[in-house]
């Protein structure tokens, strides 16, 4: 029996492949964010920030102090700048506050039609609110659109309140969902991201919550996509610039002294979605002007293209013995690959099984792999398996087969 290797492809140099299936992404996430389980130190305030980020495709300049970008299908980085560092993560750790609320949902624990009540302590709450009234009692969707889309800190306590008794053990609800979603950077101290010692986030980790937020509710990531939301009659717009301009779908912003203005964001354009996260800004307006630069960036230096789909046939395999000369060999999984723009020479797509294949072929056995070469010697694979069975000949017709009747 040899060994047979076919060629089926050559070029198309690849930054990353994976399946496009939404229950890879979580899978893919996990294999390309390994660096980040040792835990990095918090950065100091004053700290001059280093430049530039680097991305497959060079370095590139960009005044965040803090930056992630990713690829929403594989999880791949796209570009990374201090991306494991500890940073003040202000109001985008309302992201967290909303996946955890989202969760309750789900669960049936809470529903949008519930309505809560408004303690002293949210009422008092200071920084961004949605001036939620005192001894009243407000709907869970509005104080959704509230912490979401004005970024009310009061909205926070009112929902923190309501669904744990008080928002130190909501709290310990956010940081057991932390460490389960695998964010090894993350830690909180309350639920609105108003400053204290020991709250914090990575870029890569606010990235990484916002792909978990669209992939895990997809039901719910509407509410970031709203631009305005109105409460007592007030009109309060949504604070993400990307998401008015409709350069974005969603989901936050934020700002401290500390940590300077944030913004993360998701957009999908031709079917590819991108999700950036940036902090470190120096005002609201750079948050603006820079966010849109790096998403244009983003859509404009990649490209995805199929390699090939599940069920696509790649070879007829000789079959030794059996009822059929021939079976059809076919890809068992979805492979596309992000590709930086102009990158399509250098790689190899070739096809690896054992000929003849052994009668009896059972339809869905896997019998081969495709693997795909990429650059630095790295290698991505897709197994390759039997279209139909096929059984092995009996006595009499071994014989025939042996005489070439």
């Amino acid at each position: 029996m040899l060994q047979t290797r076919r060629f089926l492809l050559t070029g198309g140099a690849a930054l990353f492949c994976g399946g496009v299936s939404s229950s890879l992404v979580a899978d893919a996430w996990g294999k390309t964010r390994g660096r980040a389980a040792t835990a990095a130190k918090q950065a100091p305030a004053d700290a001059p920030p280093p430049a530039p980020a680097t991305t497959p495709v060079g370095p590139v300049e960009t005044s965040a102090r803090w930056a992630c970008i990713l690829d929403y299908s594989s999880g791949a980085p796209l570009l990374e700048k201090n991306a494991d560092e500890r940073m003040p993560p202000s109001s985008l750790t309302k992201m967290m506050t909303a996946y955890v609320t989202f969760g309750m949902l789900r669960t049936g624990r809470l529903k949008l039609d519930q309505t809560l009540p408004v303690s002293e302590r949210a009422w008092r709450m200071q920084g961004s609110r949605m001036f939620l009234p005192l001894g009243q009692s407000v709907s869970v969707q509005d104080l959704i659109q509230g912490m979401v889309i004005q970024s009310g800190n009061d909205a926070c306590i009112v929902l923190a309140e309501g669904i744990a008794s008080s928002e130190e053990q909501f709290v310990a609800l956010m940081n057991e969902t932390a460490a389960r979603l695998g964010l090894s950077n993350s830690h909180f101290m309350n639920a609105t991201g108003w400053p204290a010692e020991g709250h914090y986030m990575s870029a890569r980790d606010v990235a990484y919550l916002a792909l978990r937020l669209i992939h895990d509710f997809p039901e719910y990531y509407h509410f970031f996509s709203e631009k305005e939301f109105f409460y007592n009659n007030i009109r309060q717009e949504n604070r993400n610039s990307l998401v008015v301009k409709g350069l974005a779908d969603g989901l936050k912003t934020g700002h401290t002294d500390a940590g300077g203005f944030g913004l993360c964001a998701s957009s999908e354009r031709e079917g590819r979605r991108v999700i950036m996260a940036i902090n470190g800004l120096t005002s609201s307006g750079e948050r603006g002007r820079e966010g849109e630069r790096l998403m244009g960036w983003a859509f404009a230096n990649f490209e995805t293209a199929w390699v090939v789909h599940k069920g696509d046939i790649v070879e007829q395999a000789p079959v030794w013995m059996g009822a059929e000369r021939t079976v059809a060999l076919v890809a068992a999984q979805d492979l596309k690959l992000l590709l930086p723009h102009g990158w399509r020479n250098g790689t190899q797509l070739a096809l690896d099984y054992n000929s003849p294949l052994v009668a009896p072929v059972t339809q869905g056995q896997v019998v081969g792999r495709i693997t795909v070469s990429l650059p630095g010697g790295k290698q991505a694979q897709v197994p390759v398996e039997a279209a139909s069975s096929v059984p092995a000949l009996g006595l009499v017709g071994r014989a025939a087969r042996r005489l070439h009747l």
